[in-house]
C-alpha cells in the first residue's frame, strides 16, 4: 500500500537518495550511481498517515527485483525511448516504489487469479432524467458585512440575487476585491477574468430585472480549475509548457454554467498536469493553515472556496483530486459518477478515470451545481444520459450506511470519523458492516500511469517534461518516463482486475444504500475512482496537527513546519453512493451536515 507523502525515507537510503530527491533532472546527473549498481528507494513501514495527508505515488514498500540504470538503458532499445543517464538513474532508484507494486496482483504476496471469465473493464449506463427540488428555506436578511456575504453558500446567495436584494455585479465586485486582497497569500488564481466577469454580472442583473431568472446559479461568480478550456482566455494546466496556451472554444462545462447564468471570475490553480498543489506560479496554500499546501490537484478550487473568493468552483478528480483538497481546505466536494459530467474541452490525464465536479461551501450547493453541468456531450464518448434525482426535503430514515469496521479503527481514520458513524445513527440511518477482499488495489494504478503517459506522450518523448518545476521521483516526469516500460499484458490484466473490483462493489451495494469511509483511505480512493462511483466529501469536525502536511515525497533539505501547540484544522468524511445515485448521497450528506453543525466556521484571517 502506498504511504503518505509524509512518510520519511529510512535513514540509510535517505543518504543514498539525497542527490535525487528534490533536485531537477539535470542536477541528478551529479549523483554517483554506477550503471550496474542496484538502486532502490525503500520506505519506513512503521510510519503512519497523519490526519489529512493524502496517499502518495512513489512511497510504497519496495517489491520485486532491484533494477540498475543499465536495466533501463538496455530496455530503451526495445521500446524506442531515450532517457538521459540521470533519468535512467532516477527511474531505477524509484522503480520498486513507483511501479513494482503494480505487479503484486501476479507476484504476491496478495495474488489474485483472474480466471478466464473476467473481461476488461467497460460500462455503458443510460437512464432517464430525474426531478430536482431545492430547499425552500428563507435565506434571511442580507448581511451588512461584505465578508458575511462572500462566505454565504449558493443556497443563500441565489435567493438574495433572485429576490433582487443583492445584485450580481455587487457580488462580483466583492469577490474581485477579496481575490486582490487574499490571493497573494494563497496563490490560488492563475488568471483573473475580471472584464468577462463584470460583463456577465451586468447581463445577469439585466435579465433578472426583466423577469428572466435562469435558476439558482444565475449571477453567481464561480472559479474553474485551469484545465477547463475558456475561449480566448488562457488555459495553462498549471504547467510551464502550456502557460501561454489560449484555446478557441469553451469546455462543455463552461458552456453549461454560462447557460445557467453563472459568472466566471477566475481560472484557478492546479498542480502541474493535475498532480498535487505546485504549479508554475508557486504552491497554493491552505487558508486554514498557511504554512501548508492546499493539497491537490484541485488546489485552487479548494483554497478559493474555503477563503470566500468565489461562490463555488469546478474541480476534477482522477485519483483523489477533489477529495484531498476538500479535506484539507474544509469544503464540500462532490465527485460525480464517471460519465455523468462531460469532459469535452477539459485536459485529459486519464480517459477512463477523469471526472469533473463541484466544490462548494455546503452539500446542497454541490447538488445545485451538478444539476447544471450533468448530461452527455458529443465531444466526450464516455458521457451518458443519466438520472439526477434530488429532493432537499427528503427523509433519510432507514437508509443503510455501510462501513468497514477495521478501517474505522486505524489511520487515516480519526475520532471525527468514528463520531460521524455515531451521527449516522442519530439521524435515523442504519450502520451496516461490510467487507471487501484483501486485494492489491494499488496495482490498478498501472491504468492511470499508462493512460497519463499516453496522454502526454509528445511532452514525454519531446523533452517537454523537463520544463516542469517538480522533478522528484514521485512527480509526473519520472512516472511518465517509467511508464514507457510497463507491460501491455499487465495493463490488460489490470483492466480485468478492475472488472472484478466493479463486481465486488456491486455486491457491496446490494447490502447498503451508501458507504461512509475515511476520506483519504488509499484503498477506497483507488477502488471508487476505478469503478466510477460518486463520492461526497464534507467537513465533519476538526483535528489538531503538529506538523504541516504535504502531498509531496519528503525532501530532507526542506523540512516542514512544526507547531507547538498543535493547530486546529478541519477534517471531513466521505460518503460513497451507487452509480448515478448522487441524490441519495446528497440527502444523506444534508442530514449529516445539519447534525455535525460545523459547516459555517471560517478560516481565521479571511
Amino acid at each position: 500500500m502506498r504511504k503518505t507523502r509524509r512518510a520519511f525515507l529510512a535513514e540509510t537510503t535517505m543518504r543514498a537518495a539525497a542527490g535525487v530527491m528534490g533536485l531537477s533532472v539535470a542536477a541528478t546527473a551529479e549523483v554517483e550511481i554506477g550503471h550496474d549498481t542496484p538502486c532502490d528507494l525503500r520506505q519506513d513501514p512503521s510510519e503512519q498517515q497523519p490526519a489529512g495527508a493524502p496517499p502518495a505515488f512513489g512511497t510504497g514498500p519496495g517489491t520485486g527485483p532491484v533494477p540498475t540504470p543499465t536495466t533501463f538503458a538496455e530496455a530503451e532499445k526495445l521500446v524506442q525511448v531515450q532517457l538521459s543517464e540521470a533519468e535512467c538513474a532516477q527511474a531505477a532508484k524509484s522503480w520498486r516504489g513507483n511501479m513494482s507494486q503494480l505487479y503484486e496482483r501476479r507476484t504476491g504476496p496478495r495474488k489474485v487469479e483472474l480466471g478466464p471469465t473476467a473481461a476488461p473493464f467497460s460500462r455503458t449506463v443510460s437512464v432517464l432524467p430525474g426531478e430536482n427540488v431545492r430547499s425552500e428555506s428563507d435565506p434571511g436578511p442580507l448581511p451588512d458585512k461584505e465578508e458575511d456575504i462572500a462566505f454565504a453558500p449558493v443556497t443563500k446567495l441565489s435567493r438574495w440575487v433572485e429576490q433582487k436584494r443583492l445584485s450580481s455585479e455587487r457580488l462580483t465586485q466583492i469577490y474581485l476585491k477579496r481575490i486582490g486582497q487574499y490571493d497573494p497569500k494563497l496563490r490560488c488564481v492563475i488568471t483573473l477574468t475580471e472584464e468577462l466577469a463584470l460583463e456577465q454580472a451586468r447581463k445577469a442583473d439585466a435579465e433578472i430585472a426583466a423577469g428572466r431568472y435562469r435558476g439558482p446559479l444565475h449571477g453567481i461568480p464561480w472559479g474553474g480549475k485551469d484545465l477547463l478550456d475558456t475561449a480566448g482566455i488562457r488555459t495553462t494546466y498549471g504547467a510551464e509548457p502550456y502557460r501561454d496556451r489560449v484555446p478557441k472554444n469553451d469546455a462543455a462545462v463552461v458552456k453549461r454554467l454560462d447557460a445557467a447564468g453563472a459568472v466566471l471570475i477566475a481560472k484557478l490553480s492546479l498542480g502541474a498536469l493535475a498532480l498535487n498543489d505546485i504549479w508554475f506560479g508557486g504552491q497554493t496554500m491552505n487558508p486554514w493553515l498557511l504554512e501548508e499546501g492546499a493539497s491537490g490537484s484541485s488546489a485552487g478550487p479548494g483554497a478559493a472556496t474555503a477563503a470566500g473568493l468565489v461562490g463555488f468552483a469546478i474541480g476534477s478528480e482522477t485519483g483523489g483530486s477533489i477529495v484531498a483538497p476538500s479535506m484539507r481546505c474544509g469544503v464540500t466536494g462532490l465527485r460525480p459518477t464517471y460519465g455523468r459530467v462531460p469532459r469535452t474541452g477539459a485536459m485529459t490525464l486519464c480517459w477512463s478515470l477523469d471526472k469533473l465536479g463541484p466544490m462548494a461551501r455546503n452539500v446542497e450547493d454541490t447538488l445545485l451545481v451538478l444539476v447544471a453541468i450533468t448530461g452527455p456531450d458529443a465531444g466526450d464518448v464516455s458521457s451518458v444520459p443519466s438520472m439526477l434525482d434530488f429532493d432537499a426535503g427528503k427523509s433519510v430514515k432507514g437508509l443503510r450506511v455501510g462501513y468497514f469496521p477495521a478501517w474505522m479503527k486505524e489511520a487515516p481514520a480519526t475520532d471525527v470519523d468514528r463520531a460521524a458513524l455515531e451521527t449516522v445513527k442519530k439521524v435515523g440511518m442504519v450502520p451496516v458492516e461490510v467487507s471487501i477482499p484483501d486485494w492489491p488495489y494499488q496495482s490498478l494504478d498501472l491504468i492511470l500511469f499508462a493512460e497519463g503517459a499516453a496522454a502526454f506522450e509528445q511532452l514525454t518523448l519531446g523533452g517537454g517534461l523537463n520544463q516542469l518545476r517538480e522533478q522528484t521521483y514521485d512527480a509526473w516526469p519520472n512516472i511518465f518516463r517509467q511508464s514507457r516500460f510497463l507491460s501491455a499484458v499487465d495493463f490488460v490484466q489490470a483492466d480485468r482486475l478492475r472488472r472484478k473490483v466493479c463486481e465486488e462493489m456491486a455486491r457491496v451495494f446490494e447490502q447498503v444504500d451508501l458507504l461512509l469511509v475515511p476520506s483519504l483511505r488509499d484503498d477506497i480512493l483507488t477502488i471508487t475512482n476505478h469503478t466510477g462511483h460518486p463520492s461526497l466529501t464534507m467537513r465533519a469536525g476538526f483535528v489538531e496537527v503538529a506538523e504541516a502536511r504535504t502531498d509531496w515525497a519528503p525532501d530532507p533539505s526542506r523540512p516542514l513546519p512544526r507547531f507547538s501547540p498543535p493547530r486546529r484544522v478541519p477534517h471531513g468524511v466521505t460518503l460513497i453512493g451507487r452509480l448515478f445515485d448522487e441524490g441519495t448521497v446528497g440527502n444523506a450528506g444534508l442530514a449529516l451536515e445539519r447534525a455535525f453543525r460545523v459547516v459555517d466556521e471560517r478560516p481565521a484571517g479571511f
